[in-house]
Order: C-alpha cells, then sequence, then structure tokens
C-alpha cells in the first residue's frame, strides 16, 4: 500500500512538474522538495502577520471600562459591564458574518490577497477606533474591523501549505503563540498607553490629540505595527494552486492527503476514525465539524475569560476584585505573554510529538476547570503572594487555552484537501466568531 501511494505520488508529482510550471503553488512544492529543512523565514511571515491581527481584538479590555464611562451612556456603575461586552462582542459579531466569505475568497483568489486586506483593514478601522467620541462610533468601527479582518481562516491554510508535513505543528504552533501572545499583549499595550496625558502628563500634556482622544495612542500604536506587516505581506509567497479543477492534479492531491492522514492516524492511535471518501460536503465532513464544534466551546470560554479577567482586576476590592490599575494589568498579561511564547516555541512541539495532537488538547481542557477554580481564592490574597500566584495561574490559563487551540488547528486543517482549507476554516472562523461574540457580552453582563 505504501509502496504504490510511493508511485502515485512520484507520478503525480512528475506529472505537476511537466504542466503547471507557472503555478504559484507548485512552486511552493518544488521549494519544499528542495529544502526539507525548517522554513525560518515562512514561519516568520506567519507570525508576524497573526500577531497584527491578533493585537487589536483584546488590546481595548483593559480601558473599555473607562472608555464606557467617558461616554457617559452608562446610567450606573454596574451598566458599564453590560455596554463594554456589546463593545468587546461587535467585533466578532462582524467576523462571524463574513469568515465563512473570507474563506472562499481565499480559495478562488488565493490566500494573499485577503491576507493583505485584512493588515490594511486593522491599520484603518483599529485607528478610527481610538478616535471613537461616543459608544456608538466605537461599536460601529470594531463592527467593521472585524467584517474585513479575514485574517486568521487563511493564515492558517497557508501555514498548513506553506510547510513540510512534518512541521506543519510547527507551522500551526507559530500561528497558535502569535495569536495567543497577541491576545496577551493587546491587553498589556492597552493598559500601558490608555489615558497617557493622566499617566505621563510630562510627555503628553491634556491639549495634545492624546489628551482628547485619550485612547488613541495604543491603537495608533497596533495600527503603525501592522503598517510595517502590510508592506511584509507584500513578499509572502502565494501557495494556492490554480489549476485544481484539472483532474489529475485533484487525483495526485487525494492520494497525497490520504497517505499522510493515514500516517497520522496510526500515530495519534485512531485508526478507526478515517477522513470520508467524499469531503464534497463540508458540513458533512464529521471529522471537521467535530474539531470545529470543540473549538467554538473553547473559544466562548476564552473571550468570556478575556473580558472577565480585565473587568474583576479592574474592579475594586469590596467587590470581588482585585483593584488593579491598568498598568498593573498590563503588567500581568505581559508576563503571561513571555511565559506563553516560551512554552508554544520550545515545548509544545516536542509534547505534541510524544503524547499526539488530541491528547494534548484533551489534557488542557481537564486541567484548565481545576484551575480556574482557584480564581476566587486569589482575589484573597495580596501584595507579593497575589502576584506570584495570579502570574503563575494567568501563565497556566493561557498555555492550555493555547495548546487546546493549536491541536484543534491541526485536526481542522487535516481534515480536508487543498482547494476545501479556505473554505473550511472561513466555517471554522464564522462559527468561532460567533462563539466568541456571544461570549462578552455574557461575560461583561454576568
Amino acid at each position: 500500500m505504501a509502496e504504490n501511494s510511493q508511485l502515485l505520488l512520484e507520478k503525480g508529482a512528475g506529472k505537476q512538474s511537466n504542466y503547471y510550471e507557472n503555478c504559484p503553488g507548485c512552486a511552493i512544492e518544488r521549494l519544499k522538495c528542495s529544502n526539507v529543512g525548517i522554513p525560518l523565514k515562512h514561519l516568520f511571515f506567519i507570525g508576524t502577520v497573526t500577531l497584527s491581527a491578533a493585537l487589536p481584538i483584546t488590546s481595548l479590555f483593559p480601558f473599555l471600562y473607562f472608555m464606557i464611562g467617558d461616554f457617559h451612556i452608562a446610567k450606573t456603575e454596574e451598566d458599564i459591564g453590560y455596554y463594554a461586552g456589546y463593545v468587546g462582542s461587535s467585533f466578532m459579531f462582524g467576523r462571524a458574518l463574513t469568515s465563512l466569505l473570507w474563506g472562499l475568497v481565499a480559495d478562488r483568489y488565493g490566500r494573499k490577497p485577503v491576507i493583505l486586506i485584512g493588515t490594511v483593514a486593522v491599520v484603518i478601522f483599529n485607528t478610527l477606533f481610538g478616535l471613537s467620541s461616543n459608544f456608538w462610533m466605537a461599536v460601529s468601527m470594531r463592527f467593521l474591523l472585524g467584517s474585513l479582518s479575514g485574517v486568521l481562516g487563511p493564515m492558517r491554510a497557508y501555514a498548513s501549505e506553506i510547510c513540510h508535513k512534518e512541521y506543519q505543528a510547527l507551522g500551526m504552533s507559530v500561528i497558535s503563540t502569535s495569536w495567543g501572545v497577541g491576545l496577551v499583549i493587546g491587553p498589556a499595550i492597552g493598559g500601558y498607553l490608555a489615558q497617557p496625558a493622566d499617566k505621563y502628563p510630562e510627555i503628553f500634556s491634556k491639549q495634545s490629540v492624546f489628551g482628547r482622544f485619550p485612547y488613541l495612542l495604543p491603537c495608533l500604536l497596533i495600527s503603525l505595527f501592522a503598517v510595517v506587516v502590510s508592506v511584509v505581506c507584500c513578499w509572502l509567497p502565494e501557495t494556492l494552486h490554480i489549476h485544481c479543477q484539472n483532474k489529475e492534479y485533484a487525483a495526485y492531491n487525494g492520494v497525497e492527503a490520504a497517505a499522510y492522514d493515514s500516517t497520522l492516524q496510526e500515530r495519534d492511535g485512531n485508526s478507526g476514525d478515517s477522513l470520508p471518501t467524499s469531503q464534497s460536503s463540508l458540513l458533512k465532513n464529521w471529522p471537521l465539524m467535530s474539531s470545529i464544534i470543540t473549538y467554538c466551546v473553547f473559544q466562548l470560554h476564552d473571550m468570556a475569560y478575556t473580558e472577565i479577567f480585565s473587568l474583576w482586576a479592574i474592579s475594586p476590592r469590596n467587590s470581588g476584585g482585585l483593584s488593579y490599575t491598568t498598568s498593573e494589568v498590563g503588567e500581568t498579561l505581559s508576563i503571561t505573554g513571555l511565559g506563553l511564547l516560551l512554552f508554544q516555541l520550545f515545548l509544545y512541539p516536542v509534547v505534541e510529538r510524544i503524547l499526539g495532537t488530541i491528547m494534548v488538547s484533551r489534557i488542557g481542557a481537564v486541567l484548565s476547570v481545576p484551575l480556574l477554580s482557584t480564581y476566587p481564592y486569589i482575589a484573597m490574597l495580596s501584595g507579593f503572594w497575589l502576584s506570584v500566584v495570579l502570574d503563575s495561574a494567568s501563565v497556566l490559563k493561557n498555555v492550555f487555552s493555547v495548546s487546546i487551540t493549536t491541536g484543534l488547528f491541526l485536526l481542522q486543517n487535516r481534515a480536508v484537501s487543498q482547494e476545501q482549507r479556505g473554505a473550511a476554516n472561513g466555517i471554522s472562523m464564522s462559527a468561532m466568531s460567533l462563539s466568541k461574540a456571544i461570549g462578552p457580552a455574557a461575560g461583561g453582563s454576568l
């Protein structure tokens, strides 16, 4: 069986090189065949683009409480969390409506155009959000940012296509790491740089633009980073095959996917669960849909946790919070981001290779339950021990979360062939974004 598969692969590869010299996807395949090492340049592209898309998502949470207060829309202090939840949810609601569309566009016209449009959208609408002068402008800018920033789905497909099979886990790990670090560093940027005229009066005056728009500075810094990434995207090599309709190449692609997934099933101990012979309907692809459902559950939980953590940390002690300032929240999240980065780059690929994708996700899910149960008791601590325990718990929580997410990314992309990856990741992003839209609204209200 293995010999027959190898012969078919070689035959398909030979036809590919003869007939598809001008195909960008085939150029990537030839590059991967000529260089079997770790694609460091491509991993750098993947990491920076993903980071630029992740930073705006949660950068507002440390200052959102104060921003809503400045809008004077909440009648009581308790209502601030209610309105903050809707601002946080508007981004995800917009992304839920358009992610499938961006996935289909990426399958039709390529990954690179969608990625470039998404990074430019961050530049424009994240800056406008920082200039928001009322509640409805803030909601509108976040909704448009979510609608036009369809980067993550195509980047997941891109990472699975740009890397050798043996480095796909590393590519997905870079996406999860960059995404997780962005979700952590984003609030740190928001916490340190919001209201700069109050925190750093010797640098920013009350009459400056940052005094009149106290939440512009963190948004502007993230937008400037997105400008740099937009330029970097010009050097992204396209990975989409432009001849997927060709029957000979489709047969080659199917044999390659079947041979590889057979190996994965043996390694992960799931030899009884094979991919469906026909993947014409993604909604009937149970390996794909089961991983998407699980992904949505955990993403709803993570988004609610992200918003509640910041609100909880800033809330006064007599309400069960920690009475933290935005700078203290930023410091905690910075430490969390560093720990997460070290784990994902150096430990996750090793653990995934030993235990398998599914087992790593299961362990992370199970251990998250007792960890989160300790948070009410953390609020009883103070001083040095509060910082140590809170930082440790925050690092572990995000390590478990990103380990789960990375495993599910791998499962989703291995469940479909290349010509369906954009649409599959679009479905995943739409469902996940809807879950994340519910998370802040529900979490903020609770």
